[in-house]
């Protein structure tokens, strides 16, 4: 995978499913046979987010779908920046209450071209503005915090929301700074504990966050760039991770021979349902 992102679990399939952005692929893994099917796709897919045994939605360049599980059909759900053709969705994460949160960038990383958006249905609300490279969204267990983070400054956000809503009741504030660090802040979970499970970008782990923000864990992958992480299995008690080889030289793709790989942690930890997308 090009840009392996956006693993989520669907138990009600038993299936793990992650895109290739650039690839234009969503891969989808029977976790009990360990069979894997890749499903093309008519645009640049990053976020894929249950509905029910049959649907799903998924964010694009596009906007929002509704994808068949079964046939794979996809059908127009919602327009996001529809007057930016030069953007793309990235990060996203259903909220508690049922709601989605979707960032988007420039397809060039263009500095504050993005922003943060909440889908309740179909009505599609901009939360955060000038936000260059949206990555791990995430939530609190009980939907009262948000966490997102700005890859290109390298800061992971907190903000205080409306548990029922997953609507902001306050400013979001800088609750990590990595900025002086080896590695970039990329996509991240949230686990029953109300920990923080965040993929270190050229840094070749996945670091483990307290709600205070103190780091208490770092967990080595074997390539320089994973992405994002989810729970996944019927207990939820594994953590996959994908990554990516964009933007690697020839040279370094030799060097980094796992690089665009699905990785799996075994870590003593109990993972979390993603709640389901309410229409």
């Amino acid at each position: 995978m090009e840009l392996g992102e956006g693993p989520t679990y669907d138990p009600l399939s038993g299936s793990l499913f992650w895109f290739d952005i650039l690839g234009k692929t969503l891969c989808e893994l029977t976790v009990e046979t360990g069979a894997l099917v890749k499903h093309d796709l008519p645009f640049l897919g990053s976020v894929l987010a249950v509905i029910d045994k049959d649907r799903q939605l998924i964010a694009s360049d596009q906007g929002l779908f509704l994808r068949e599980r079964s046939s794979g059909v996809l059908k127009p759900f919602a327009k996001i920046e529809a007057d930016k053709p030069q953007n793309r969705s990235n990060d996203g994460r259903v909220h508690p209450s049922g709601a989605l949160w979707i960032g988007t960038m420039s397809k060039t990383a263009d500095t504050g071209a993005g922003a943060i958006y909440h889908v309740a249905g179909t009505q599609v609300t901009k939360l955060f503005e000038a936000v260059s490279i949206p990555n791990g969204i995430c939530f609190s267990p009980d939907g009262a915090v948000g966490y997102f983070n700005d890859s290109k400054v390298n800061h992971m956000m907190r903000v205080d929301l409306n548990p029922a809503t997953g609507m902001p009741t306050g400013a979001p504030r800088v609750f990590i700074d990595q900025s002086a660090r080896n590695g970039v802040i990329d996509g991240s979970v949230v686990d029953l504990e109300g920990t923080i499970w965040n993929s270190n970008w050229d840094g070749g782990a996945v670091d483990r966050y307290a709600p205070d923000g103190s780091q208490i864990g770092r967990f080595e992958i074997p390539t320089r760039r994973p992405t994002c992480p989810a729970f996944f299995g019927p207990g939820f008690d594994r953590l996959a991770v994908t990554s990516c080889w964009e933007g690697l030289s020839d040279a370094e793709r030799q060097t980094d021979v796992h690089a665009g790989s699905l990785f799996e942690l075994g870590l003593p930890v109990q993972g979390k349902p993603e709640p389901v997308f309410k229409l």
